[in-house]
């Protein structure tokens, strides 16, 4: 699907780079291109990764697998907002969430230079020419930099060919909904706030994107791990952190309902979110090749029409 209107169109199923970035623990060089590897045979061709993401890891794992691969083959997007610093950090940065090497630091930077600087970065590790999609990255506490400087600085590399289309990467709906009204962006990567669990987003904002012709890449649609496994576990994770009891009991009460149904809670939080126009892409975080099979399979398996129907009814979804 096309993002936005700009000529980028990416896959339906995405790859999230986080997990080969050592994403809270260690992920093996092999198991990292063996990932790679399931999804790309498994049809996926848009690919998400981030300086963030193990301190640049992750952008030099998905280059090294995407080196020899046609570039117009595939699609990449990754970030910008923090800067990567030298640093005589010890051990390793899992303060951060990332069991790497604590050899740098993020400098948090959304200015016309930083983005500058961060895109070149990012070019070096990933071996690549371009990027197709850019996004600023968790802007939450700088707003009047991001959006003055960071935003007019992704329009230009975008009116200069250097990317093909720009946008935002966030864990909140409200500050993407301002940088739509308020800049020229073509998407919104949005994590964890329209999800079957939640669905925040519904009323005011996935409406703004359909207005203003903005798609979004929804990403965190099992909301950090509650979503995620057929059977909810008591100690299952939500935003990366222990779920509250009242939201592990709705994950469970949703999950018997699809039961019911003969359907799985990870395959149908990810084929409600697909069942949004606004949505272009899916992107489900990957670490080892059976989960990128397992992806593909939540994809490729449709669930009873009824099921949205009795989840309406017991009030777990919109009525509308």
């Amino acid at each position: 699907m096309k993002l936005g209107s700009t000529n980028v169109g990416v896959s339906t199923f995405g790859f999230g780079a986080a997990g080969i970035g050592n994403l809270y623990n260690e992920v093996s060089d092999a198991d990292a291109e063996a990932a790679l590897q399931a999804a790309w045979e498994a049809g996926v061709r848009y690919f998400d990764t981030a300086p963030h993401y193990g301190l640049g890891l992750s952008e030099r794992r998905l280059g090294k697998f995407l080196a020899g691969i046609p570039r117009d083959s595939y699609v990449v997007s990754t970030k910008v907002g923090r800067l990567l610093e030298p640093s005589d950090g010890k051990g390793l940065d899992l303060d951060n969430g990332f069991a790497v090497p604590a050899t740098q630091r993020r400098m948090w930077d959304f200015s016309a230079d930083g983005v500058r600087r961060s895109v070149e970065s990012s070019l070096e590790r990933l071996g690549l020419d371009r990027v197709d999609v850019l996004l600023l990255h968790d802007p939450d506490d700088h707003w009047a930099q991001a959006a003055g400087e960071g935003a007019p600085a992704l329009a230009d590399l975008r009116s200069q060919g250097a990317v093909g289309a720009i946008g935002v990467g966030m864990n909140q709906w409200q500050m993407p909904a301002r940088f739509i009204r308020e800049t020229s962006i073509d998407v919104v990567m949005l994590a964890g706030r329209y999800t079957l669990l939640e669905q925040s987003a519904a009323g005011e904002f996935l409406p703004l994107c359909a207005e203003r012709g903005v798609s979004v890449l929804a990403a965190g649609v099992f909301n950090s791990g509650l979503l995620a496994r057929p059977q909810v576990a008591d100690d299952a994770k939500y935003n990366y952190a222990p779920a509250p009891r009242d939201l592990v009991v709705r994950a469970q009460r949703i999950a018997a309902v699809c039961e019911r149904h003969g359907a799985t809670l990870p395959q149908a939080a990810v084929q409600f979110v697909l069942r949004h126009p606004a949505v272009a892409s899916v992107v489900l975080g990957v670490k080892s090749a059976d989960q990128a099979v397992r992806n593909a399979e939540l994809f490729a398996a449709p669930v009873p029409e009824g099921l949205w129907d009795d989840l309406r009814a017991e009030g777990f979804l919109d009525a509308s």
